[in-house]
């Protein structure tokens, strides 16, 4: 199924030949190492494209801030190229960004909100000078649920103060889901090759869903959070979404790696690899993937699309294991709730206060009340509940708090997911059902 959109992919940029929506990374090497397309070519493909569909047209409001260097960059990235001067497996490519990633050009990282409409850092989010290391052109940012959903339990998926509601563009009137819902939008309708979302709780993997991509959340500490705008560091991390799982693999071997600002970071260098090479034929046999029927859901034609998708798996291979929902699932949820509110407050305030002196927002205490002040475009439709509850909360040495976060920690691993997938390798058939 195609985006709603897709027959504007038929627009022309001078006398360029026009990228498909879903062009593969592979692909748009391929065509740029031919001499087939130029990245001046792509980029300005892209920037007509995201005129013509997210500004105008359907108006997806998927794309917050465009980069006003992108063409140069482009330009540069070329001339690079016929110098024989290829830098990395992203040479030229068109890649968007979700805007609570910090990067050098003149663009403000904003999380949608006004309270950051100054905060242009004039740095690099270690993950984009890994892009940009790459090669990759950073073609500009892209809208979000306001504070990556982290403000109220009543808010709306992909809506932010500065971007307004994205939109799903294979359905225009349903979610784009959230919280990184502009990358998913922009990726899923053409508006640049790939992207970059961060999770914290489904941010990333909700908005691929909903808009037929592949989203990845990496294990926590596999990719720097350093100058990510942050709710967790318990739990964030920013990762690829694209069109393909090779174009996943490609972007994610880019994207990993140590940063000595970022601790969880220390073994990532130990554990990074070419996570394309896994992608071989034959490279699922013995594979034993566990099979979570309870979270299906109940859509139409879901569990219908599950059964062909685990059909496939088998053919290829895998052996499927059925996994029963854990029966502390529940409590689990009840303590996250607290390590996030603690968390979100600690985190926050260290990132507002390494922003420039010109964002009056220094910290949760400042940000609540620019809301306050600001409400006619800041809280129009719900409130900043969770942003009250993280300012009243006590710290990491609130007793509260390290009980959820070693209670958490225990329910997850040790009675979760090690009870779902012991590691002994004789656990029965493709029947059996773990507990």
């Amino acid at each position: 199924m195609k985006p709603l959109l897709a027959p504007l992919a038929l627009l022309l940029v001078a006398a360029a030949p026009a990228p498909e929506p879903d062009r593969s990374i592979a692909q748009t090497e391929a065509d740029l190492a031919a001499g087939r397309i130029t990245s001046v070519a792509l980029v300005r493909h892209y920037l007509a494209r995201i005129t013509a569909v997210d500004k105008a047209g359907p108006r997806l409001n998927a794309v917050l801030a465009l980069n006003p260097h992108a063409l140069a960059d482009a330009a540069h990235s070329d001339a690079l190229r016929k110098a024989g001067r290829v830098r990395g497996a992203l040479e030229g490519v068109p890649i968007l960004i979700k805007d609570n990633i910090d990067s050098a050009d003149p663009l403000p990282t904003t999380a949608g909100s006004f309270a950051l409409a100054t905060n242009v850092t004039h740095r690099d989010a270690p993950l984009v000078a890994r892009l940009r290391a790459a090669g990759a052109i950073i073609l500009g940012k892209t809208n979000l649920s306001e504070w990556a959903n982290m403000r109220s339990p009543h808010s709306t998926s992909g809506w932010s103060g500065k971007g307004g509601l994205t939109r799903n563009p294979y359905i225009l009137d349903r979610s784009a889901c959230g919280s990184s819902s502009g990358t998913g939008a922009a990726i899923a309708a053409g508006l640049a090759v790939a992207g970059i979302g961060t999770e914290t709780d489904g941010s990333v993997t909700c908005p691929a869903s909903v808009s037929a991509l592949v989203g990845l959340k990496p294990t926590v500490g596999l990719v720097s959070r350093t100058h990510v705008v942050p709710i967790s560091h318990s739990q964030d991390t920013a990762g690829p979404m694209t069109t393909s799982v090779a174009d996943t693999a490609r972007l994610l071997t880019v994207l990993a790696g140590s940063d000595p600002a970022d601790p969880a970071t220390a073994d990532a260098d130990a554990h990074k690899q070419d996570y394309s090479r896994a992608l071989q034929p034959g490279a699922l046999k013995g594979a034993r993937i566990g099979i979570l029927r309870f979270a299906v859901g109940d859509e139409p034609g879901t569990a219908k699309a599950f059964e062909t998708a685990l059909a496939q798996l088998k053919l290829a291979g895998a052996t499927l294991v059925e996994v029963k929902k854990p029966a502390n699932q529940d409590k689990m949820g009840d303590y996250e709730q607290t390590i996030l509110i603690t968390e979100l407050k600690q985190d926050l305030n260290a990132y507002l206060a390494s922003t420039p002196s010109n964002v009056a927002v220094r910290d949760m205490a400042s940000l609540i009340a620019f809301n306050r002040a600001h409400a006619e475009t800041e809280l129009p439709w719900f409130g900043q509940e969770f942003f009250d509850q993280a300012q009243m909360s006590k710290g990491y040495d609130d007793p509260d708090y390290k009980k959820a976060a070693s209670e958490a920690r225990r329910m997850a691993g040790e009675d979760g997911i090690d009870r779902m997938l012991p590691l002994s390798a004789d656990i029965g058939s493709s029947s059996t059902t773990l507990t």
